[in-house]
């Protein structure tokens, strides 16, 4: 997850290891990470030679503390866990990942997601569990509304999301799964200009819930999610909801994230990436679930905005990164990153505006077996907008 900060300090302490046996495709004989650095520091007897066999079970931690203009100070647990179902790796990498975080503005947020492969990756099994009590402005509707347009809002929030797909053919996949979005205790304030809000305009509602059923097509052929190289994400992801199933509302979306991963010299391990996210929605959809900045499973979409900076029925969206390692050894990387996203406008359904947003980063690699690196970007967009974001595992 992403957070738009002023970094008091990034991180009080890095912390990761690994427990037990597992394989990964990279010579981490000449890699090292910041555990092994630690180690270095203190004249551990565990060197880096010690650590050069990777582990079964591969954890990443990142306890932090910053500053946001929106939140005030923040401490944050983020932390994931790498590994392979089977003894003989005939599969993917699974990932779990966990976030905790508690600010000074009231927002407190809880997540656990993961990613599960089965045996010859016949299965997988992908999960979105979260509780927040998130304290946030938005900025109305489409993409050319502006910072004296914001709107805070207080609200609690639940989500669970499942799906699992099962193997078609190699690499191609059908899923079906279950949704639930649940707003509750919701509280809007007024314009900052003190014009009328469109959330407002839209329909104030103090509980909103959307539940229903989807239904993926899934082509995925990335060995490591974490840390992708050569490969392409592509899923097509259709979403019901429905009062039968408790939904408030009747409405639909479609979703369309295609992501591929380029390797340009087969002498460098530096990767091209470039992401495409479609969504629409259709019928009455509650205007905390409708498309919006940092929206997408990850709430990574948008570097150089604030989550929930724009907002509309359907979005378009396009980003390019280029990774590159600085040191030899992996511990220290870059990136530059451009990206462009575009709502529809309120109440007809035409895009007529683009926002862009360009940055660039720093990587340091937390754990060199399961390639997580914490990442420190900044990004800068339109309308005054930018800001660090800080994320453990590549954005995407």
């Amino acid at each position: 997850m992403f957070k738009q900060t002023l970094i008091l300090f990034c991180s009080l302490l890095f912390f990761s290891d690994s427990f037990g046996q597992v394989s990964e495709r990279i010579d981490t004989v000449r890699q090292i990470d910041l555990i092994d650095v630690l180690h270095m520091i203190l004249h551990s007897k565990n060197d880096t030679n010690t650590r050069k066999n990777p582990k079964k079970l591969n954890f990443s931690f990142i306890p932090s503390v910053g500053y946001t203009l929106s939140t005030g100070f923040a401490a944050d647990l983020a932390g994931n866990v790498a590994f392979y179902t089977t003894a003989n790796h005939a599969e993917n990498l699974s990932e779990i990942e966990g976030d905790l975080a508690y600010d000074t503005n009231a927002q407190r947020i809880f997540v656990i997601q993961s990613v599960i492969w089965s045996l010859n990756n016949d299965y997988k099994f992908v999960s979105d569990l979260r509780w927040e009590r998130f304290p946030e402005s938005t900025y109305g509707l489409g993409a050319t509304t502006k910072a004296k347009k914001e709107n805070p809002l207080d609200f609690n929030y639940l989500k669970l999301y499942s799906t699992l797909y099962k193997k078609l053919i190699k690499n191609v996949f059908a899923g079906i799964g279950y949704n639930l979005d649940y707003h509750y205790n919701i509280k809007a304030g007024e314009n900052k200009d003190k014009s009328v809000s469109d959330y407002r305009t839209y329909g104030l509602m103090g509980v909103s819930t959307s539940s229903g059923l989807n239904f993926d097509l899934l082509f995925d052929n990335r060995k490591n999610p974490i840390n992708a190289s050569q490969a392409l994400y592509a899923n097509l992801c259709y979403r019901e909801n429905n009062t039968i199933l408790g939904s408030r509302t009747n409405w639909r979306s479609i979703q369309l994230d295609v992501r591929k991963y380029l390797k340009l010299s087969p002498n460098s391990d530096n990767v091209l990436a470039l992401w495409s996210l479609a969504w629409f929605t259709a019928g009455n959809v509650p205007y905390l679930d409708l498309p919006f900045t940092g929206g997408d499973v990850f709430n990574n979409t948008g570097r150089g905005y604030t989550e929930g900076r724009f907002r509309g029925k359907n979005m378009l969206y396009l980003e390019s990164e280029y990774r590159f390692g600085i040191t030899a050894n992996g511990l220290i990387g870059g990136v530059v990153f451009a990206n462009a996203q575009s709502f529809s406008e309120y109440p007809g359904s035409s895009f007529t505006t683009i926002a862009p947003a360009f940055g660039t980063g720093i990587r340091l690699k937390i754990n060199k077996h399961s390639r997580t690196n914490v990442c420190i970007d900044y990004g800068i967009g339109i309308y005054g907008s930018r800001g660090v974001f800080v994320n453990l595992g590549e954005v995407f």
